[in-house]
Order: structure tokens, then C-alpha cells, then sequence
């Protein structure tokens, strides 16, 4: 990351929770709903940023795009090629796009259209599914209002868990007819089978990387990853009057593994790299994929999770689906030892060791993940339990 510019940055734990709430969610979540829905010129100030963090992107991040297809045949000139190119983007700013990687346009499309018929049932149909303040990252959240009181961001977001148990349990199914009813069983059918492909992708990927980081072990993330817990998340940003003075993701690094987004073709994606805000256009049939804060971790901090943040449109509303993938929650993350007999020093670990569950609770519980969420995790663990962090 970046260290010389930090948008949200914190300087104590004290203050890392400014505007985060632990209160009830009910009233909040109507409120931020008539706020997104009504047409207006007015933005209240809860969801009004400061102008030092309104900085224009005025340049396109020139990300490397990675073409799968030779990766997934088999070919190994194709193979060297994808990794080289991941390992230059991940060594510089954690972002590049995939192509080529197999999953059916017609899954995506559907998984659009279902994002629409939720979004624009009634609030009183959104609400059934609505996270509960205190519990983990998934349910129906609007501008994230359960969770804070200020610098809102502009959007509502659907969020799930997704895993495969041995009995091959369809847990996004469950959790689709559990909460809004037997009529949403195909719209659990649809993300049930998107997530399964995003998997595919992300441990795909995963194999690149171990490859990108000349790990001997080719399939130690692979591995790592297979029977990993990862969320799926529906992105809604209304249109915004004021669109200069919002933001629909406020600046953060992501606290997750990897990051697999597809975006709509209105835009608003950007990343700070270079001392810069730089926009990520869509491109048509391509992921973004970016690193998150746990394998930056995973990688002994060789690879950067980046600063980045979604804008909204003026007139159009902007739509996206995002999964994250993640470990096992009680899995102890902990960078192959290849990453770690190379380096020199005293102090050869980066991080100490943790479990997913644990930075999850941090950042759902204690901290509004920003740039500095992995240092300060890190400082909060190593004064909260001691006895139980390996530095070696």
C-alpha cells in the first residue's frame, strides 16, 4: 500500500472507530433507504465525505489483463506469461483483469437480473433479509447505516456466505429461501452457481500466484483455499444528485484474501497507486481481481493490498457483484516457508499469525477497514493475546 497517503488513516484504535454504531439497525435502515430512493438535490451530511478524500482521478490505472485460457489448457509458455504479468501487479498495486476465464456470460447476466429483483422489492421485502448488528458481513445492509453514523457510503448491498461442506450443503440456496421465501429459490439456484464459479476462478488464480511467487509448492494456496469460506456480495448505487460529495465505497483495503468483481458498464471503480487516483474502466467480459489484506499476509507482504473506492452517477444507477474469497475461518494464516527462510534480518515474519475469523471480527466489530487496517489489526492482536502470536 501506499504509506505516504492514507485517506481514512487512523493514528490509535480509539479513534478507528469514529461513527461506528452498536445500536439497533431498524430505524437507521429506513432512514438510509428514504434517503437513497427519494429523488433529491439535498445529501444529508451523514453521508457527506471530506473534501481531502473527494480527490478527482483524472488517469486510468494501466493494469495488466491476464487471459486465462492457456492457464486453464494447460500451457505452460501461457501459464509463465499470466503469471509474470499477475506478479508485476501485485508487486506494484494489487489490481489486474481476467479474461478468458471460462465462466458463461448468461450465469453473469443472470446473476444481474436477480440483483435487479431484489434491489427493487419494498423495503419492507428488503428488510427480512437485513444484517443484524453484531453478527458477521452477510444480510441486506443499506448505505451501511446499522453499522455507522457518518461518511456513508451511497449504495445497499446484499452480502452471503458461501461454502461446501463434505455433504455438498447448498448454503446460498438456504439462505435465499430462508429469508425472503420459496419465490427467491431461483434467484438462490442462480447464486449458488455463481459462487461456485468464482471459486473455480479464485483457485485458479490462487495456483498463478503460488507460481507468480516461485513458492515450490504450486497448489500450497490452492490447497489452502479449497474448503475456504468466502462472501458473496450484490452492490446497488442509486443515482446522486451531488455526486461530488459522496462516495458509493468510501477509500479502503479490502480485509478479505482476493476480490473478484464484475462491474457494470456505467463505471466507478478506482484504485490510489502511484500517489494517484487512477479510474478502472469496465471492460466487456472481464473480472477485476484484486489482493486483499489476508494474503498480503499469506505472501509475507511481498504483494499489496491497495487503497481503492467506488464513485456513483449522477443519472444512472451502477450495479456490481463482488466475491470474496477467504480460508477457513479457525485456519491459521501463515505464509509458506519458501516466503520466509528468503528473507533476512531478525525479524524474517512480516505478520504475526491469525485466523480469518479473527481480522473478520476486528474489522465487523472494533474497525472501519481502511489503509491501515493490517498494521493496526496486527497491533491490536499483538496487545490483546500475546501468548498466542508466533512471530518466527
Amino acid at each position: 500500500m501506499d504509506s505516504n497517503v492514507s485517506t481514512l488513516h487512523v493514528s490509535s484504535l480509539s479513534e478507528a472507530g469514529e461513527g461506528q454504531k452498536d445500536h439497533g439497525a431498524g430505524d437507521s435502515l429506513l432512514q438510509s433507504q428514504f434517503v437513497l430512493q427519494k429523488e433529491s438535490s439535498h445529501v444529508p451530511m451523514n453521508f457527506i465525505w471530506p473534501k481531502e478524500d473527494l480527490v478527482k482521478a483524472i488517469e486510468e490505472l494501466r493494469e495488466p489483463v491476464v487471459d486465462l485460457s492457456g492457464f486453464l489448457k494447460g500451457d505452460l509458455v501461457a501459464t509463465q506469461d499470466a503469471a509474470m504479468l499477475i506478479r508485476e501487479s501485485c508487486l506494484k498495486h494489487g489490481f489486474f483483469q481476467i479474461t478468458g476465464h471460462g465462466v458463461d456470460p448468461r450465469l453473469i447476466q443472470m446473476a444481474y437480473d436477480h440483483l435487479d429483483r431484489f434491489f427493487k422489492l419494498p423495503v419492507s421485502m428488503k428488510l427480512r433479509a437485513k444484517r443484524m448488528p453484531g453478527t458477521n458481513s452477510w444480510g441486506y445492509s443499506g448505505a451501511h447505516a446499522d453499522r455507522f453514523s457518518s461518511k456513508l457510503p451511497w449504495k445497499e448491498t446484499l452480502s452471503f456466505r458461501f461454502y461446501e461442506p463434505d455433504d455438498s450443503h447448498p448454503v446460498v440456496l438456504d439462505f435465499f429461501k430462508s429469508t425472503l421465501g420459496m419465490d427467491f429459490e431461483e434467484t438462490g439456484l442462480v447464486y449458488q452457481k455463481y459462487c461456485a464459479a468464482m471459486k473455480e476462478v479464485a483457485l485458479a488464480i490462487m495456483e498463478l500466484m503460488a507460481i507468480s511467487l516461485g513458492i515450490h509448492d504450486q497448489q500450497h494456496y490452492k490447497h489452502f483455499f479449497q474448503d475456504g469460506s468466502s462472501i458473496m456480495r450484490c452492490n446497488y448505487y442509486p443515482p446522486c444528485k451531488e455526486p461530488e460529495h459522496v462516495f458509493g465505497t468510501g477509500p479502503h483495503c479490502d480485509p478479505t484474501s482476493l476480490t473478484i468483481l464484475h462491474q457494470d458498464q456505467v463505471g466507478g471503480l478506482e484504485v490510489f497507486s502511484d500517489n494517484k487516483w487512477r479510474t478502472v474502466p469496465p471492460r466487456q467480459g472481464a473480472f477485476v481481481v484484486n489482493i486483499g489484506d489476508t494474503f498480503m499476509a499469506l505472501s509475507n507482504g511481498k504483494y499489496k493490498s491497495c487503497l481503492h473506492r467506488a464513485l456513483v452517477n449522477r443519472d444512472k444507477e451502477r450495479r456490481s457483484l463482488t466475491f470474496f474469497m477467504n480460508p477457513r475461518e479457525d485456519k491459521v494464516v501463515r505464509p509458506p516457508e519458501d516466503l520466509v527462510s528468503s528473507c533476512t534480518g531478525d525479524a524474517p515474519r512480516t505478520y504475526p499469525d491469525f485466523t480469518w475469523s479473527e481480522l473478520l471480527q476486528f474489522t465487523q466489530k472494533h474497525y472501519r477497514a481502511d489503509d491501515a487496517t493490517l498494521p493496526n489489526f496486527t497491533k491490536w492482536l499483538l496487545s490483546s493475546k500475546p501468548a498466542n502470536v508466533n512471530n518466527n
